[in-house]
């Protein structure tokens, strides 16, 4: 099954997944475009098994507003589902994922967007602590899911 939303359930059975590198990257995931797709894409080339955590629809109205998101969690997580690099998807209602890196416990390769400078990507301690490594992408193009709603607005 790919979407879970029982931590404990994916922590086990990514524990039984031995000799293979699994890969997490977050975010909310609203209106999918290139960017996201690039990014997913590359992190599941750094590893075995990609896990993406999606913010839930009310972390993302206290990260980016009342009119967000634009589609609600099921279907942002059907989506991500859907996409042959992604492995797991699992929610989360906190702001970010340090909770849920910390559940998971077997997170050995962070991936963030290139946006990020290292020192503030969350999760990062705790998966160097671990042995494991973060790496920073750098997305090819200025993608940006807030961006492209403020240009529907303005065009539409």
């Amino acid at each position: 099954m790919k979407i879970h939303d029982d931590r404990p359930a994916l922590a086990r059975e990514l524990a039984g997944q031995k000799g293979k590198r699994v890969v997490f990257t977050n975010g909310v995931f609203d209106l999918l475009h290139p960017g996201h797709i690039e990014l997913l894409e590359y992190a599941r080339s750094q590893g075995d098994l990609l896990v993406v955590g999606v913010n839930d629809d009310a972390s993302v109205r206290r990260l980016k507003g009342d009119k967000r998101p634009i589609f609600p969690l099921a279907e942002r997580l059907e989506v991500l589902a859907a996409l042959q690099c992604v492995d797991f998807v699992i929610p989360f209602a906190e702001d970010t994922p340090l909770e849920l890196i910390r559940e998971l416990d077997r997170v050995d390769i962070l991936v963030k967007g290139g946006d990020y400078a290292p020192a503030d990507v969350v999760g990062r301690a705790e998966v160097e602590a671990r042995g494991g490594r973060l790496v920073i992408f750098k997305l090819s193009g200025n993608y940006s899911s807030s961006g492209l709603i403020e240009k529907i607005v303005r065009n539409f």
